[in-house]
């Protein structure tokens, strides 16, 4: 059991692939239009759930976004799995809780995590054959297992709600051992055997990184319970990825990760565009081994564009430079250009 923590300070040439805004009908991909999910780069929102960003979570959905994030809190301040940035007591989002494709814009919003659940799989069930759709939640205070909202109540929210949706750590290890020892050899599939499917990332919460209090963050929680689940021959139960948070040149999980049964649980990295990008941290060794790159603050490469509105050949030009650098996601706050948001670039 995690024991209960307390917050004090804390809380003190490229192929371009332009997929339609609006989720699109079920259609025959091609190759050509189906690359590889790891040797493709699809954009993602930041902080999707934010109704500032967009009306509704449906709203999105519908964005064409490869990726969309959303906030969660644990704590004992408040009840359930909680959205909202930096509100710890309650939620504050754009999720509604919808039971079907006609609820998903009424109703009251700033519904929790199972809400937001919800809405995603009400949009899914409309919308069969859709893009794959990567969901990354930040923990913001990580875990609570003594709350009744540790890594298996996590897979059960995810499980009753999105199920068959999910493109699972199951899915991707096949015959192998590890997630490490499978994306090498095997890669991911393409993204058109990942139509209609989910995929969940989570990374450590800001809160949590900045808690002396915590000594056991999101990723190392998740990693373990990869592992033993595994082990223990039910992996098929876990619903998610845990993901390295932070750009750092080499093997960033060697340092980091003092338990070696842990590091190949790790095929998702998740840091700053900048960081990467920015000449000490050779990204080749990313792609190299087949992992997902998820490059945020996309905005902010030298020479920085706006992070919310800049002109639609700026950010495509941004797309594809990270493209080039091997990202996976190009992550930015670029939620009014639909034309950028839909956008997959294969790498070059």
């Amino acid at each position: 059991m995690r024991p209960r923590r307390s917050l004090p300070t804390a809380l003190a040439a490229f192929t371009v692939l332009a997929l339609p805004a609006l989720a699109p009908p079920a259609r025959a991909a091609t190759a050509a239009d189906a690359p590889s999910y790891g040797a493709s780069t699809s954009v993602g929102v930041h902080n999707a759930y934010l109704q500032g960003t967009f009306p509704y979570f449906a709203d999105a959905l519908d964005s064409g976004a490869g990726m969309l994030e959303i906030d969660v809190w644990t704590n004992f301040f408040g009840s359930g799995w909680r959205v909202a940035h930096n509100n710890p007591f309650g939620n504050s989002s754009n999720c509604v809780g919808a039971d079907s494709a006609a609820g998903l814009r009424t109703g009251a919003r700033n519904q929790g995590l199972a809400g937001c659940l919800a809405d995603i799989r009400a949009w899914h069930d409309a919308n069969p054959g859709h893009r794959p759709v990567q969901l990354k939640i930040e923990l913001k205070d990580g875990f609570a297992d003594n709350l009744g909202r540790g890594p298996d109540d996590f897979d059960a929210l995810l499980d009753a709600t999105l199920g068959d949706a999910l493109f699972r750590p199951a899915d991707l290890i096949g015959g192998h051992a590890t997630l490490d020892e499978a994306v090498r050899a095997d890669g991911w599939p393409g993204r058109d055997a990942l139509a209609g499917r989910f995929l969940v990332h989570l990374i450590p919460g800001t809160v949590e990184e900045g808690n002396p209090f915590d000594s056991l963050w999101t990723d190392v929680e998740y990693a373990r319970h990869l592992r033993d689940r595994a082990a223990a021959g039910t992996l098929a139960s876990a619903t998610a990825f845990p993901a390295v948070h932070g750009a750092e040149a080499g093997d960033p999980r060697a340092g980091r990760y003092g338990d070696a049964t842990l590091r190949p649980w790790f095929v998702v990295f998740d840091g700053d565009a900048s960081a990467y990008l920015g000449g000490g941290i050779d990204t080749a060794w990313y792609t190299d081994r087949h992992y997902l790159l998820v490059m945020t603050d996309a905005h902010n490469v030298p020479p920085a564009i706006s992070a919310t509105a800049p002109t639609e050949a700026e950010a495509l030009a941004r797309v594809r430079l990270l493209a080039d650098g091997g990202a996976a996601v190009a992550s930015s706050d670029w939620h009014t250009l639909p034309g950028v948001l839909s956008t997959v670039v294969s790498h070059g």
